[in-house]
């Protein structure tokens, strides 16, 4: 049973975020942030994680404390339901299209946390949706799930496919990522022995 549930409170956010690994990608999330929404949607449905969100923020501010929060729990609820990582794939890439643009995800589920981020975006925001907050989403999330996480746009113009398609590669290859390899389905996979 690889479910986590995860609640974290600050002055800034109110969230709760509960997960499935072996779901079927069936998604409830309200943030707040309708394009973070848009997101996570995609995440879940292609990762075939069972996400629900539920954050209540500090939008009157701005969305960066929702968005690098809803970060935070996801990835810490990922870490959870990984439990000792035992039988996991561990690594994985995804090069996703999205019409004229082409993004690559690739990632190892090491306990080390790293995020290397060469995306770029032509306009100051996607919808109401600040395009530096996709970088600190992503920073959020791969520190809390102790993830080593590249994502690089090679091209595109669409800023919303850029987006789109960080979000779709990292599901595909987080999907591959944390699913259980049946020829090692008891092992931990490194040579150390832990993750």
């Amino acid at each position: 049973m690889r479910k986590a549930e995860i609640k974290r409170k600050t002055n800034e956010t109110d969230i709760a975020v509960s997960i499935d690994l072996d779901g079927t990608g069936a998604y409830d999330i309200q943030t707040g942030i309708g394009f973070l929404d848009h997101m996570l949607d995609q995440l879940s449905k292609h990762a075939l994680i069972d996400i629900k969100i539920r954050a209540k923020g500090d939008l009157h501010i701005d969305f960066h404390h929702t968005a690098e929060d809803v970060g935070i729990a996801l990835g810490e609820a990922v870490k959870k339901a990984l439990g000792d990582k035992k039988g996991i794939r561990r690594y994985a890439s995804s090069d996703l299209v999205m019409d004229g643009t082409l993004t690559r995800v690739a990632l190892d589920v090491s306990g080390r946390p790293f995020l290397v981020w060469k995306v770029a975006f032509t306009h100051g925001k996607v919808g109401e949706m600040d395009t530096e907050l996709f970088r600190e989403w992503f920073q959020a999330f791969a520190m809390n799930a102790g993830i080593t996480l590249h994502v690089e746009n090679l091209y595109g113009d669409n800023n919303h496919h850029i987006a789109e398609s960080a979000f779709k590669a990292l599901a595909r290859a987080l999907r591959d990522a944390v699913e259980i390899d049946p020829r090692a389905k008891d092992v931990i996979p490194s040579t150390k022995g832990s993750l």
